[in-house]
């Protein structure tokens, strides 16, 4: 079994990985486009979701 440390991510991990600002973060996950979760006021995103949402992008710039 993975260690929860590596499944999950925190928005600072998630703005750090695709180079984008808090807001644009929240706007994501808020939206539903990358899915996550809240534990009170603290956003978890599995690292699934991350991958998986990379190469739907990944998948739309290729159809371009």
């Amino acid at each position: 079994m993975e260690n929860a440390s590596t499944t999950l991510i925190t928005i600072e991990e998630l703005c750090e990985e695709l180079m984008i600002g808090k807001n644009t973060a929240y706007k994501l996950l808020t939206s539903g486009e990358l899915k996550g979760f809240r534990i009170g006021r603290i956003w978890k995103i599995p690292r699934e979701s991350l991958n998986h949402y990379l190469i739907e992008q990944t998948s739309i710039l290729n159809k371009k």
